[in-house]
């Protein structure tokens, strides 16, 4: 299912749009794939509820988001101002919030500078126009943890919160994606119960590869970050390092999660 706001392309709709041939979506139905009613709906992945907060002056497209997130085992609230959103969020139950960039009162960028600024580190996904270029980059660089572009298929909206969820530090600081846990303060890091054996470049390399989770690293971001500019892009030190860490953190426990992307990086897939 993909949805959009009426700013940017019609209201909120199913396959070609409230306006399109498919007529008027019904938010009851949408989310039926044979277009029967609805009945409760996990998702499939995460079983664990979570509370998301949705922050969108397109009610009914911050309505809609709502409804799919609590058909999906969730819970879940709307607001549709800068203001009453960067209230809410600032309740610590609010496991991530989905924060569009064109909000009345204070924008989305704004509130998550503020949010930032007050040190509440709740997970954000900005939800922003195609093409946005400039919206997207001054989100990220005000905290923002990801970005969705509108139209955008709920499912996919769905998988990114699992994925912030899963890479974000918890209480204690650690870095946890999936089985694979870090601990950035005792330079320890474990697959399982089993503790991994790494020397500390091969930690730093695991640790760069979980703050970017389901994302493309580089080799400059891997050269500046653990090598600090002390090794040469053309030396093969990048691609020895992250070889030995995926025997290690991968291949001794039968996993595939660490990827080579020919021309472009490395990543470390989030996928169970």
């Amino acid at each position: 299912m993909k949805v959009s706001d009426g700013r940017r392309g019609g209201a909120a709709g199913f396959g070609r749009g409230a306006g399109g041939p498919f007529g008027p979506v019904n938010p009851v139905r949408a989310f039926s794939p044979v277009g029967g009613p609805v009945g409760p709906v996990r998702d499939p992945v995460n079983l664990a509820a979570m509370h998301y907060l949705v922050v969108d002056d397109e009610k009914r497209l911050a309505d809609l988001v709502v409804r799919f997130l609590t058909e999906s085992g969730h819970t879940a609230e709307g607001h549709y101002d800068g203001p009453s959103g960067l209230a809410a969020a600032r309740d610590p139950r609010v496991d991530a919030v989905l924060l569009d960039v064109m909000l009345p009162g204070t924008d989305g960028v704004e509130v998550c500078r503020t949010l930032r600024g007050e040190g509440i580190d709740v997970p954000v996904i900005l939800l922003t126009a195609r093409g946005a270029i400039s919206e997207r980059v001054a989100g990220l660089d005000a905290g923002a943890d990801d970005y969705v572009v509108k139209p955008f298929a709920m499912e996919e909206l769905l998988a990114r919160l699992r994925a912030i969820s899963r890479r974000r530090p918890d209480g204690s600081g650690r870095l946890q994606v999936g089985d694979l846990v870090l601990d950035p303060e005792q330079q320890r890091a474990w697959r399982g119960d089993t503790e991994l054996d790494l020397s500390r470049r091969e930690f730093d390399v695991l640790r760069v590869l979980m703050e970017n989770a389901g994302r493309v690293v580089t080799r400059l971001q891997l050269l500046d970050e653990v090598w600090d500019g002390e090794t040469d892009l053309r030396s093969n030190a990048i691609d020895v390092h992250v070889s030995k860490v995926r025997a290690k953190a991968d291949r001794a426990f039968g996993r595939t999660t660490i990827t080579t992307l020919r021309g472009r990086g490395y990543r470390l897939e989030t996928a169970p």
